[in-house]
């Protein structure tokens, strides 16, 4: 039988930091329920949003970097990618009070930069959409960038080691068929460039 009950929030009714630094708040909550009753444990986080860039060249092909990825244990393909910088520097941060982000486009185009050594001026926003709804209250921030010229090289964090590659539309299709293209919003971000006419298969 469908739900009819307007209000299906739930109230936050208590909450432990298990993890609180630079990078994430981990939280253990309890939470009420619309009918009332009171559950625990559930498990959330809050980390930085983050930027996802389809990037193409000037022959049409896309930028793909490899690296390591240690939630699945694997080196997989994908998208230039990286999270939104503070302008205090800090990572993530446990501050109270609220905290200024760096712009979403400012970061998509620094990213691109520093993984690929690419620009382009051609950019245009794909959708922004939660990363997680189920644990997480960051978004996944994600655009596309056409006629991307070689500016330079790579700059990388000291935790970022990875090469870039160069993929036609086609091989990045095969990839996603074949089970090589691992992140789940990149593999969305493609589906969109692709409905924005990025590539035609």
């Amino acid at each position: 039988m469908i739900n009819e009950r307007n209000d299906l929030a739930w109230e936050e009714v208590g909450v432990e930091h298990v993890v609180r630094d630079e990078w994430i708040d981990f939280r253990r909550s309890a939470y009420r329920f619309p009918d009332g009753t009171v559950f625990k444990p559930f498990y959330s986080y809050s980390s930085r949003d983050y930027v996802v860039i389809v990037a193409s060249d000037l022959d049409g092909k896309y930028l793909c970097v490899r690296q390591f990825r240690q939630g699945i244990g694997e080196v997989t393909t994908e998208f230039p990618a990286g999270g939104l910088e503070r302008f205090d520097g800090n990572g993530y941060g446990a501050e109270e009070g609220k905290v200024l982000w760096e712009d979403a486009l400012v970061a998509a185009k620094r990213e691109l930069l520093e993984e690929t050594g690419y620009s382009s001026k051609e950019w245009t926003h794909l959708i922004t959409v939660p990363s997680n709804a189920t644990m997480a209250d960051n978004y996944a921030h994600v655009y596309m960038a056409q006629n991307c010229r070689k500016v330079g090289g790579q700059d990388l964090d000291e935790t970022e080691f990875l090469n870039v590659e160069l993929h036609t539309g086609q091989e990045i299709e095969e990839l996603i068929q074949k089970g090589g293209f691992q992140q789940a919003v990149h593999v969305m971000a493609w589906l969109l460039a692709k409905e924005k006419g990025a590539d035609k298969l």
